[in-house]
């Protein structure tokens, strides 16, 4: 494999690349750090798991309803100032939302899901423009930093809660303050962080004058509609992963900690396919092989972690882990693969993330009222199954070695 060389760029595209590696870590932090705590959520506001559904879907739904809001960001103020704006304002929103109430709870997690909907989809338009030569590795390496911003949130959240509960125990403070509501925030660092390194991408920006309606011509072809269809139906499969598979874990007996772990090390794992299957992919003559390979080890692993013995769970969330590392870095993939230019392939991730994103927020929200309804989880496998059904359909044609129409020029 050839590695992104950052002798060959320029200093400007050094600080690009570590930029928009930062701003990747944030983008689901905000989503994972919410499902190991989800217990203690639930407990101390007195949420059934249909609300506790409604909670990890909110911020997923806001992903697919705030994405036609990057172009007209973009136009008014450029790309860079929108991905710096967005930025500041999740920082905003993971500060405030563990303290005020459960109506700020979940308006805190929609207001960062929408950030982040909006700066996932201006990503990959500015990696097709400052990398175009090197968009599949520049698509692994912007996924292996989404996955471990994921991971960390995942892994360290309840530790992190137990840590301040320790800390708190003893100690003269308010009945409204909990360690679960210090964990979540915690988060807002990484926000900060990455706004401060992305402040040298704003000189010299300027509006990026584009028609409003650039993309609509997309909406007429069924080759966007099937990268859109799969860019949902994967997602939906990793946003259930993120949102209840800590407890549903817990709920087969494993510790919370150890729950948030196995989530953890799953997402860690994705590093491994998320650069491997599009340099792979991206070196054949059409893609189908690759993605009926990543969406079978998806499916086989989801439904190891739910039916086969838990002694065994280290096996299936590795295979989970590979199989979803894979599935999304292939779906970002081929929102520049079947563009034929850069501007298209901006048009594409606005529908494909906004569509996509909007059907996969059902997903999280059907595992909590199935749960409710049934008691148990044994039925979440009839769902998974069929999501994952779905998106081999759907990956069997947006897989083909075929290009979207060009919306250059598109009034």
């Amino acid at each position: 494999m050839v590695l992104l060389s950052t002798s060959a760029m320029p200093r400007r595209g050094v600080l690009t690349l570590v930029a928009l590696l930062l701003v990747a870590l944030n983008l689901r932090p905000a989503l994972t750090s919410v499902a190991p705590v989800l217990g203690s959520i639930g407990e101390a506001l007195a949420l059934s798991s249909s609300w506790q559904g409604i909670l990890t879907t909110l911020p997923v739904l806001f992903l697919g309803i705030a994405a036609p809001l990057a172009p007209r960001m973009v136009r008014r103020i450029g790309p860079e100032r929108s991905v710096f704006a967005a930025l500041l304002v999740l920082a905003v929103a993971l500060l405030v939302r563990p303290y005020i109430g459960t109506a700020g709870l979940f308006l805190g997690t929609v207001v960062a899901g929408g950030c982040i909907g909006v700066i996932g989809v201006l990503l990959p338009g500015i990696v097709k423009r400052d990398f175009p030569r090197r968009v599949s590795i520049m698509t692994g390496l912007y996924t292996v930093a989404l996955n471990l911003g994921a991971s960390a949130a995942a892994g360290t959240t309840e530790p992190l809660r137990q840590a301040l509960g320790g800390l708190w125990q003893g100690a003269s403070q308010g009945a409204s303050y909990s360690p679960w509501q210090g964990a979540l925030a915690f988060w807002l660092l990484p926000a900060v962080i990455a706004a401060l390194f992305w402040l040298p991408q704003l000189k010299g920006t300027k509006p990026t004058r584009v028609p409003a309606r650039r993309g609509a011509r997309l909406r007429h072809d069924s080759l966007a509609w099937q990268v859109s269809l799969f860019m949902g139906l994967q997602s939906s499969l990793a946003y259930i992963v993120f949102g209840w598979l800590p407890t549903i874990l817990q709920d087969r007996g494993l510790a919370a900690v150890t729950a948030g772990l196995a989530l953890s090390v799953s997402i860690l794992l994705q590093v491994t396919t998320a650069i491997l299957a599009p340099w792979i992919g991206s070196r054949m003559r059409d893609q189908r092989a690759v993605l009926i390979g990543v969406m079978t080890l998806t499916l086989t692993g989801l439904l190891g972690c739910l039916y086969a013995p838990i002694d065994s769970i280290w096996l299936w969330v590795v295979v989970l882990g590979l199989g979803q590392g894979g599935t999304f870095s292939m779906a970002l993939t081929l929102l520049a693969l079947r563009a034929p230019d850069a501007t298209t392939a901006a048009s594409l991730s606005a529908m494909a993330q906004g569509i996509g994103y909007t059907l996969a927020a059902m997903g999280p929200l059907l595992v909590g009222v199935l749960h409710d309804w049934s008691g148990g989880w044994n039925v979440v496998g009839f769902l998974v199954s069929a999501i994952a059904l779905g998106a081999l359909a759907m990956a069997l044609g947006a897989g083909r070695d075929r290009q979207v129409a060009s919306t250059q020029g598109t009034e």
